[in-house]
């Protein structure tokens, strides 16, 4: 017998009776959330095969991967406004199927160009997905049971990130490069059945109309932001396009909020983050993603050029942060009982703190063992710390912005990642040029050395001679370890933060916020209670 359709379900409606398929509704929305996130790093082992096979140069290389990201970043804002206004359900799936779209473009094509174009679709159907996995939980769950379903939502974002490289390995492994898209398709194919037939339509009534200034306000601010970001790391800060580029993001952004702050119900609705426990949540998250996109930035050069493994063993290597991730999304919810959220946030960013410190101890002749010591305890803490940040930002939401706030979130903490990887991809370079020995090499060779342990490993074995590999592996090593520091130390300086500053340290606080349902009066009582 065919199921009934969903009904709609508008944000002044409470959940009064529970759908009964909830809990599947959320295994599909968690898988488009999975696809979607796995997608950000699921190239980072298959550039070389891209490299070879599309004969992409090392620009086109650098844009496949991150045209993705300058996109997703740059249109979350007004996607999440879009979802509110026209319902979360529909742009939910729309988002879906323009990700399956461009990745059968992606998968088929054998130019760089047409790659990059792709990936650029891929970037703006993840930026329709992602706020609306989040928004669509109000009108599923009542609120006793969202906080949990958001640290569902929570975890397989978190998840997507390390199991990138391990599904991209994989596939390269077995099959052809355009394999790293295949996949997406019958993913998203799925995740559009199911959305259909379990989840709800949820919409604003009152949302108001796309502010169209605003949406180019956004997408030029957040996307000069990140461009420039990337530039900077790839052609030196110094370069003019560099400075003029996030002159302009400045520039926009800066338009943006003096606008929003005119406007009733703006695009960047800045008073979500009067909420105090919305805005250290927020902070907590895009510092987390800060300091992990630095660490991933640095993990699979080592294991492939230091260590020897290939893709698929680059990802593989990556499986003890998984099995920490599993571990801290089983103890999140009974530790923010007891502990509260403050409290559990605190303890994750000290335990990543700790993982990262002990890494950067590092030497060049240290084996997988270490690594996989410190990558169990570094998913253990990214569980705790990211996955209760992100959880408790959202539970904070009221309804009728649950999509515009929670691509304000996901939208930070894409700024976040992308400074991670221009701060640490910078000191990476600098110290592995400060500490690699080219003496008697050609000035030319020299300079290619400098580039990249790839390139120094290359030269090696076309006759720069062992010495010179082993200096490029122990140069690298070097700066990997400094990397790991500045970040551990970061996120010390985050536990000390949210542990000083963020409200609702005790479990009466963790459990009695009221969901995206609260009311203005509940959220004043939790903010100063």
């Amino acid at each position: 017998m065919p199921a009934a359709p969903p009904t709609t379900v508008t944000d002044t409606t409470a959940v009064a009776t529970p759908d009964p398929r909830r809990r599947l509704a959320l295994v599909a929305v968690a898988l488009s959330v999975l696809v979607i996130s796995f997608d950000m790093t699921v190239l980072n082992v298959a550039l070389p095969t891209l490299a070879s096979q599309l004969r992409a140069t090392t620009g086109q290389q650098q844009w496949i991967v991150d045209a993705y990201t300058v996109v997703f970043a740059a249109a979350m804002l007004p996607a999440g406004l879009l979802g509110d206004r026209i319902g979360r359900r529909r742009t939910l799936t729309a988002g879906l199927a323009l990700f399956g779209l461009a990745s059968v473009v992606g998968m088929l094509t054998h130019s760089p160009a047409t790659l990059i174009a792709a990936r650029a679709g891929m970037g703006l159907a993840g930026a329709l997905v992602m706020p609306m996995s989040m928004a669509v939980i109000p009108g599923l769950f009542p609120p006793a049971e969202q906080r949990r379903a958001t640290s569902v939502l929570a975890a397989a974002l978190s998840a997507g990130a390390p199991l990138g490289p391990l599904i991209g390995g994989f596939l390269l492994q077995h099959f052809w490069w355009g394999s790293v898209f295949a996949i997406n398709v019958p993913l998203t194919a799925i995740g559009i059945v199911a959305c259909v037939l379990l989840l709800p339509e949820s919409r604003n009534p009152t949302a108001p109309r796309i502010d169209l200034i605003a949406t180019a306000l956004s997408v030029t601010g957040l996307g000069a932001l990140t461009y420039g970001i990337i530039e900077g790391s790839e052609r030196g800060w110094t370069d003019p396009l560099v400075p003029a580029t996030l002159a302009g993001s400045v520039l926009a952004l800066t338009v943006l909020v003096l606008r929003s702050r005119r406007r009733r119900e703006p695009l960047l609705d800045l008073a979500l983050l009067a909420d105090r426990t919305f805005r250290w949540s927020s902070g907590a998250a895009t510092l987390i993603s800060f300091v992990l996109f630095g660490a991933f930035f640095v993990l699979p050069l080592y294991f492939q050029s230091v260590l020897g493994t290939d893709a698929l063993g680059s990802g593989l290597r990556l499986m003890p942060m998984m099995l920490g991730l599993i571990v801290a999304a089983k103890l999140t919810d009974p530790l923010v009982d007891r502990l509260g959220t403050r409290t559990v946030i605190a303890l994750g960013l000290a335990v990543l703190a700790a993982a990262l410190l002990f890494g950067s101890r590092t030497g060049a002749h240290d084996g997988y063992g270490r690594a996989a010591l410190w990558l169990s305890v570094l998913g253990i803490g990214m569980g705790l710390s990211l996955i209760t940040a992100q959880a408790s930002a959202l539970v904070t939401l009221p309804a009728a912005r649950a999509g515009v706030g929670s691509g304000l979130l996901q939208t930070l903490r894409q700024v976040g990642g992308a400074l991670g990887i221009a701060v640490f991809g910078s000191l990476l370079s600098g110290v592995y040029r400060g500490a690699l020995d080219t003496g008697g090499l050609p000035a030319d060779a020299a300079h290619r050395a400098g580039e990249s342990v790839v390139a120094a490993d290359a030269i090696a074995r076309s006759g720069g001679g062992p010495a010179l590999g082993a200096s490029a592996h122990a140069a690298y090593v070097h700066g990997m370890g400094v990397v790991l520091l500045v970040a551990g130390l970061v996120a010390v300086a985050s536990a000390v933060l949210v542990a000083a500053r963020m409200p609702g340290g005790g479990p009466t606080a963790a459990r009695g916020r009221g969901g995206p349902g609260r009311s203005d009066s509940a959220a004043a009582a939790g903010d100063h209670g």
